[in-house]
């Protein structure tokens, strides 16, 4: 499939038939692509990061009409982080859209959460650009309707929930160590295990360290909870 096709694919996953189909292109566009006459998706990205804030906000607030900005705000931060975007990416087959440079072929940069990350963003203001707010709202809202139902009122990071709960027992800051590393070098798999002073821990393994210390501690909390 070639790129044009690999792009209007896409497209229809997304549910928006574009009128200028070079802003998707440009969005999908990695820095490694780029060239005098080919922009990249950076400018982009850091528009539908907005564009994407002020959606989600708005869904919060409709959603729950009680909620204070203190139970709103991890919300947000939960819905909105590059993890989520690059689920969402994933959830659309962005990667397999994704014009990269070889060094970035070769990396494994269709998997990488980072550019996934990004490259969702960059879709999100490509299609606003196109169409305006409304269209890219009701993609935001399509796109991300079950996680913002299922969001949890506490959306903590979980690693700054795990320190909180160290503190209060007045225990020293949970350790991350690495368990382990499997895998080729442009797609390595972390296990970390989340380590409290009083011997309890929970392991995790997923593509990046950052990922694996989160779910490492989301599983020492539960391990905690249950136990409670």
């Amino acid at each position: 499939m070639n790129a044009s096709a690999d792009t209007l694919t896409l497209a229809d996953r997304m549910g928006h038939k574009f009128n200028n189909l070079d802003l998707l292109r440009e969005a999908l566009t990695h820095a490694s692509m780029a060239s005098p006459t080919r922009a990249h998706n950076q400018r982009l990205e850091f528009l539908g990061d907005r564009v994407l804030g002020l959606v989600i906000a708005e869904a919060l607030l409709a959603n729950d009409a009680a909620a204070s900005e203190g139970d709103l705000a991890p919300r947000l931060n939960a819905l909105v982080r590059k993890e989520t975007c690059a689920d969402i990416a994933r959830d659309l087959n962005i990667g397999d859209a994704l014009k990269l440079g070889r060094s970035e072929m070769l990396s494994g940069g269709r998997r990488k959460e980072a550019l996934l990350g990004d490259a969702m963003e960059a879709v999100i203001a490509a299609v606003y650009l196109d169409a305006g707010y409304p269209a890219a709202r009701d993609m935001i809202l399509r796109l991300w309707s079950k996680r913002i139902k299922t969001v949890k009122a506490d959306a903590r990071d979980p690693k700054t929930s795990l320190q909180e709960w160290a503190q209060a027992r007045k225990m020293p800051p949970p350790e991350y160590r690495e368990v382990s590393r499997k895998g080729p070098d442009h797609a390595p798999l972390f296990e970390i295990a989340a380590v409290l002073k009083d011997g309890s821990k929970a392991t995790a393994t997923a593509g990046s360290k950052r990922q694996a210390e989160q779910d490492a501690a989301r599983a020492l909390l539960a391990q905690l909870e249950s136990a409670s």
